[in-house]
């Protein structure tokens, strides 16, 4: 008696690699103008506020930086209290 064998099926899955998280500058200036609402609605206490400031401060100064030149033309002076705004104009297009 012959012995028939049907090929099997192997099913071979390409893992895609995982892609690490993104962030870009959208982001940023979205956390630098969440942090100014929670400020305005008195969300940090006076403890908070310097680490606070400093990391709002270092957001804002990483995205002077790194906008491109022709859409940095909509920043504004620094508000009263000497606090900068990042208006939603002036913030990087995806």
């Amino acid at each position: 008696m012959e012995t028939q064998t049907q090929p099997t099926a192997t099913t071979t899955t390409t893992e895609q690699p995982a892609t690490p998280p993104q962030l870009g500058l959208n982001d940023l200036a979205a956390v630098v103008q969440m942090i100014d609402v929670c400020s305005k609605r008195g969300a940090f206490e006076g403890p908070e506020l310097s680490a606070i400031g400093t990391l709002r401060t270092r957001f804002v100064e990483f995205l002077k930086a790194n906008t491109p030149k022709d859409q940095q033309g909509g920043a504004t002076a620094p508000a009263a209290g000497g606090v900068e705004t990042v208006p939603g104009d002036a913030l990087p297009k995806a």
